[in-house]
């Protein structure tokens, strides 16, 4: 594994495209960058209040990074199959009993996903009716991580679904 693979992980290889290994990579950095960002914040907002001076925008920016860090590590998990993946009982199987509970689970995963991109669309345009406090910014600007990543997790649905009944899962 090159230096440049470290953040991708090489299970079931057989089921990811290597074109998405960059994204891949890319997700796990800003997950570490979300999770880096909640903790300091949070870590601030508390400094700040027991100090008797706290910085309103603390609570935002630690929303902001928690939603975020929340919908970038669902499809991330999605890539990796990290997700609830019913792994013990789908390798207790063989054949096409597998190939048909693989593809199921799958296919529920994928609808999940667009029914995040749609739902989550229509939250995001509902969202410029509300602002957040006290930055005055749309609430969209939060709502946007929904169908986002349920553009993502249904991109790394099919790259498995189309691997699995190419390569057998």
């Amino acid at each position: 594994m090159s230096e440049s693979d470290d953040l991708v992980l090489h299970a079931q290889r057989h089921l990811k495209w290597p074109a998405f290994d960059i994204l891949e990579r890319i997700l796990m950095i800003l997950c570490g960058i979300a999770i880096t960002g909640f903790t300091i914040l949070v870590l601030c907002d508390i400094v700040t209040r027991t100090i008797g001076a706290p910085w309103l925008w603390l609570q935002e920016a630690t929303m902001t990074f928690f939603i975020y860090g929340i919908f970038i590590g669902v499809a991330a998990a999605t890539r990796r199959n990290d997700h609830i993946y019913l792994a013990a009982l789908a390798e207790a199987m063989s054949g096409r009993r597998r190939l048909y509970f693989e593809t199921f689970n799958r296919l529920v995963v994928l609808i999940i996903a667009l029914c995040m991109v749609y739902f989550g669309y229509l939250n995001f345009l509902d969202g410029f009716s509300s602002l957040r406090m006290p930055s005055m910014t749309p609430l969209s600007s939060l709502y946007a991580a929904i169908p986002l990543s349920g553009i993502l997790v249904a991109l790394f649905t099919i790259e498995q679904l189309v691997n699995g009944w190419r390569n057998g899962f």
